[in-house]
C-alpha cells in the first residue's frame, strides 16, 4: 500500500477538508499527518492516524517587526519537516494549505517526493501561492481559481460524507423542536464568532417568537438562557443532523462551509469575516455565490444595526429564487476527483 502524508493547519478551514477526504483515502493509502501543536493536532487525533508534530512560523499580517525572524524560523521548520519525511517516507504529500504546509512542501520537493496541493478560496492565499512552486498540481475548489495559480487544475471542494443522509424528523426531535416552525442553524466556525453570537443574542427574544434556533456558539461562549425555542451548543459533532434540521443556515463565509451548504442545497445567509486579520477571502467567496443567486449576504458592518439581522433572515426566507437556483447549481463535492489526482501522483 502506498504511503500518503497529509498536511495543513493553522485553522479548521485547512484541516477539515483533509478529514473529509480521509475515509476514502484510508482505503487506498497508509495515511499519516504532519502539522503543528495547534487545531490540526486536536482534529487529527480523533481520526486514528499517525501525527508528526513540527513547529512552523506564521506570517503576522500588518507587522514588519514580528516577521523579521520569519526566514530563519522557516529554515528550521523545513529541517524538522525533512527529518519527519525521512522517517515516514511517503510516496506523495497532499497539502491543504496554510502556513503549516509550506515547510512540508519545501522539504518534500527537496527529497523528490511529489506534492499535490489544494486551494479552497476563490483567490489563492499566500501560502498556496508559495506552495505552488513545489507542487506537481494545485487543485482548486472554484473553476476560475485554476487560471490564477501556477499549475492550477479545477477539482471541486472536499465535502464531508457524514453530512448527507441524516433524518430530518430525528434531528428535530434530538434538538427538542417539533417541526412546526422554521429552524435557524447559526454557527461561526470552529471557535465561534463573537459578532454573530452578539447579534443573535441581541435579537433572540424576537427571533424565538417565529423560529426555532440552533446556535453553535463555540468553546466558552455559552450563556445562561431561558429563552424558549433556543438551543445553544459549544460544538456540534453531528453536523449532518444540524444541517438536516435547518431551514436556513446563518454562518461565516469560509469556502468549506459555503460548499457544504451548496452540496446540501440549503438556504443560507452568510456574514463574511471582515477585519484586519482576514485577507478578504470570505467577502470574495460570498460575493461569488451571491452573484449567482445561491445565497444572501449580510455585511458584518451592518450586523449590529437595529433589526438588520431580523430583516435579512426574513428576506432570505422570502427569496423564492434561492431554492430554485440551489436545485439547479452544478457545484458538487470534489472528493473523488481529488482522490484520483492523488493516485495519479503515485504512479
Amino acid at each position: 500500500m502506498k504511503k500518503l502524508l497529509m498536511t495543513g493547519g493553522g485553522s479548521a478551514g485547512h484541516v477539515m477538508p483533509n478529514m473529509a477526504l480521509l475515509p476514502a483515502l484510508k482505503e487506498r493509502f497508509d495515511v499519516s499527518y504532519m502539522g503543528t501543536d495547534g487545531i490540526e493536532k486536536d482534529i487529527v487525533r480523533r481520526s486514528n492516524i499517525p501525527f508528526y508534530e513540527i513547529e512552523c512560523p506564521k506570517l503576522v499580517r500588518g507587522s514588519v517587526l514580528k516577521n523579521l525572524s520569519l526566514p530563519l524560523r522557516l529554515f528550521k521548520s523545513v529541517k524538522l519537516a525533512r527529518r519527519g519525511l525521512l522517517v515516514i517516507q511517503p510516496d506523495v504529500v497532499f497539502s491543504k494549505g496554510g502556513y503549516v504546509s509550506l515547510p512540508v512542501a519545501i522539504a518534500a520537493k527537496k527529497l523528490k517526493i511529489p506534492v499535490l496541493s489544494h486551494e479552497s478560496d476563490l483567490k489563492p492565499g499566500l501560502a498556496n501561492k508559495l506552495i505552488s512552486r513545489y507542487s506537481s498540481v494545485v487543485l482548486t475548489s472554484f473553476p476560475e481559481t485554476a487560471d490564477q495559480i501556477l499549475k492550477g487544475k479545477y477539482a471541486g471542494s472536499p465535502v464531508r460524507g457524514e453530512l448527507f443522509g441524516a433524518d430530518r424528523k430525528a434531528a428535530l426531535a434530538a434538538y427538542g423542536f417539533d417541526g412546526t416552525r422554521p429552524v435557524l442553524l447559526i454557527f461561526g466556525g470552529g471557535s465561534g464568532s463573537a459578532a454573530l453570537n452578539a447579534a443573535v443574542r441581541e435579537n433572540f427574544f424576537t427571533l424565538s417568537q417565529k423560529y426555532d434556533i440552533l446556535h453553535v456558539c463555540g468553546k466558552g461562549n455559552l450563556v445562561q438562557s431561558n429563552v424558549k425555542n433556543y438551543v445553544q451548543k459549544e460544538f456540534e459533532n453531528d453536523m449532518g443532523a444540524a444541517y438536516a434540521a435547518a431551514d436556513l443556515v446563518i454562518s461565516r463565509a469560509g469556502s468549506n462551509t459555503l460548499f457544504e451548504i451548496l452540496a446540501l442545497k440549503k438556504r443560507a445567509l452568510v456574514v463574511p469575516l471582515a477585519n484586519k486579520r482576514s485577507r478578504g477571502d470570505q467577502i470574495e467567496n460570498a460575493a461569488y455565490f451571491e452573484s449567482r443567486g445561491l445565497l444572501r449576504v449580510l455585511p458584518e458592518s451592518r450586523l449590529a444595526e437595529k433589526d438588520a439581522l431580523i430583516n435579512a433572515i426574513s428576506a432570505a426566507f422570502s427569496d423564492g429564487s434561492l431554492s430554485e437556483n440551489l436545485r439547479e447549481t452544478s457545484f458538487t463535492a470534489g472528493n473523488e476527483t481529488i482522490r484520483r489526482e492523488i493516485e495519479k501522483c503515485c504512479k
